[in-house]
């Protein structure tokens, strides 16, 4: 997969890092001199220029990759890279960092935001996860599809326990991807059951979320 990043900062180059450790072909593109530092990350390749500018779009061939991600420290400059690379060059997948969390709701398929990614939205998630059990926590929000990554630990009285996942009663569009258990991390299948304790990591439309917390924590609580 061939993916520019735009913004090669510490956090661009930790993500091109990981990526090509995973085999992809990573361009990083940066406008400050003092962070190009072609020996920080092996095999990416370099370009000088400000993602903000058409001309330099243009001159690395926007249009062949198959992901862009803003990863600049400045949110109006990933607002424009993410603009540009969905209107001008029809990139399938942008993401797009959020570094501050007031201008999250700018982040969307308007600006043509596929993804926003919040660092301080996801800790903050993070620290609701590992405390909150019987209640729904949500970890990151796709824009194109206005669907929503949630997470639900289940009591260990759970009366769920023992079901299997053919017979939880989900809302239309929701979908159970995960159940961590333990160290364990199962994809589920229509007869896996549900312990108490589990993590259960769902993909759900945003209207749905009463829904399921109806069809999943509800029936956990105490009568």
């Amino acid at each position: 997969m061939k993916v520019a990043i735009a913004g090669a900062g510490a956090v661009g180059r930790s993500i091109a890092r990981e990526l090509i450790a995973n085999s992809h072909d990573v361009l990083l593109l940066e406008r400050n001199l003092d962070h190009i530092d072609e020996e920080s990350v092996p095999g990416a390749r370099w370009v000088s220029g400000d993602a903000c500018e058409l001309d330099n779009l243009e001159r690395v061939q926007l249009h062949k990759f198959n992901v862009v991600i803003a990863a600049t420290g400045d949110d109006k400059a990933n607002l424009v890279v993410s603009l540009l690379a969905k209107t001008e060059f029809a990139v399938a997948r942008v993401v797009a960092r959020v570094n501050d969390p007031r201008n999250e709701w700018l982040f969307d398929d308007d600006w043509g935001v596929d993804v926003a990614v919040s660092t301080p939205r996801m800790l903050a998630s993070l620290v609701e996860e590992a405390v909150s059990v019987g209640d729904l926590v949500r970890l990151m929000t796709f824009r194109q599809g206005q669907a929503n990554l949630v997470e639900m630990t289940l009591p260990d009285n759970t009366p769920l326990a023992g079901k299997p996942v053919r017979k939880l009663k989900l809302p239309r569009d929701a979908a159970l991807v995960t159940i961590l258990r333990g160290g364990r991390v199962i994809v589920p299948v229509p007869d896996d059951a549900v312990e108490g304790g589990d993590e259960l990591i769902f993909i759900v439309p945003a209207e749905a979320e009463g829904q399921l917390r109806a069809a999943i924590i509800e029936p956990a609580a105490p009568a």
